[in-house]
């Protein structure tokens, strides 16, 4: 009888410091009020396969006409049909506007495609006073794991910060890691991964603190959550299970 009541106790020990702790949930626990910490802004560049919108106006309305869509139809345009008329970026790195042709934007700023284009139209006479508009169209952020809304999010800003990226997500749930979020990124033909840890405020000073278009981040779940996807089950579930077969002992035994 005692050793099955020091197995019971033991049972309970291994629940209670099973346990998740409360600075492995809350958010920047090292963060205190008034504590400022540095960042910088960050711009986010042309790749392959992003869907970039131009338009272009000028002086001469008429004239500047042949590089945008339809005025009368852009209102009523709905967003798949906006980005199936945008330009694509080609593998390697183009557009194809009219009568401009081709013109190379990748890994460029925004401003230095406006930059770009409106030299081209000034330098060949084609408008004047030209003023160009470049945003991206397809900008998206995949969030998976242990997030309340695991999906693909789509994004305007040109800067998203992780936190924001997450909120889309619906925030991480209960057994969601906070001290190693995952970022996969694809720049300049490389895939790179960022580990960011939510608990303490170093991570507001990583390059992965702004989302750029096509970021991948993983929640991976926590040790009791991996637990409860066994045959067993949760540490409640295996308690439980142990308990009726300790009194189905008990009872045989005593018969």
């Amino acid at each position: 009888m005692k050793k099955v009541v020091l197995l019971q106790l033991m049972i309970v020990i291994l629940v209670i410091t099973s346990c998740t702790v409360k600075k492995d949930i809350l958010y920047l626990n090292d963060l205190k009020a008034n504590d400022n910490t540095n960042f910088q802004w960050s711009d986010v560049v042309i790749q392959p396969n992003d869907i970039l919108s131009v338009k272009i106006t000028a002086d001469d309305l008429l004239l500047a006409a042949p590089y945008n869509l339809n005025p009368s139809q852009q209102q009523s345009i709905q967003n798949t049909q906006l980005m199936l008329q945008g330009y694509l970026v080609s593998n390697d790195g183009k557009i194809n506007l009219p009568i401009l042709g081709e013109i190379e934007v990748k890994n460029l700023t925004f401003t230095q495609v406006e930059s770009k284009i409106q030299g081209e139209l000034i330098s060949r006479q084609l408008l004047k006073n030209p003023i160009v508009v470049c945003r991206i169209l397809n900008a998206k952020v995949t969030v998976l794991g242990e997030v309340r809304n695991p999906g693909t999010y789509t994004f305007y800003e040109n800067n998203l910060t992780i936190l924001q990226a997450l909120g889309l997500a619906g925030d991480l749930n209960i057994n969601g890691v906070r001290k190693n979020i995952k970022v996969i990124r694809l720049e300049n033909n490389q895939q790179k991964i960022g580990e960011i840890d939510l608990t303490k405020k170093d991570w507001m000073k990583s390059p992965f603190y702004f989302i750029k278009p096509n970021d991948v981040i993983i929640v991976n779940p926590n040790t009791a959550k991996v637990k409860s996807a066994g045959i067993i089950g949760s540490a409640g579930t295996l308690l439980g299970t142990i308990s009726v077969i300790l009194s189905s002992f008990l009872i045989i035994r005593s018969l």
